[in-house]
């Protein structure tokens, strides 16, 4: 009698834990697809690092471009200015 007991109330207890083993193999998955996700999203972050460092370097480029031009652009127009009042002094 005793192990029939012993062996009504396993019964009893494994019947009592499915579903909580359902849920906890339900929250394995989810943790596997979360793991996954979050390996995506370092992936992805690296890639939008270097493609911002690269935006970043070439801003940097184009500014040194305009400066340098902008500088030029001011020579010029002293040239210009030079060159407008030597004419009109040979006149």
């Amino acid at each position: 009698m005793n192990n029939e007991l012993r062996e009504l109330l396993q019964s009893v207890i494994r019947e009592e834990l499915k579903p909580v083993n359902e849920q906890l193999q339900e929250l394995r998955t989810v943790q596997q697809e979360m793991k996954h996700d979050i390996q995506e999203i370092k992936e992805d972050q690296h890639l939008i690092k270097r493609a911002v460092l690269d935006t970043n370097e070439r801003v940097m480029k184009m500014e040194s471009v305009l400066e340098n031009q902008h500088r030029i652009i001011e020579l010029l127009s002293t040239r210009s200015i030079q060159q407008e009042a030597e004419l009109k002094r040979i006149k």
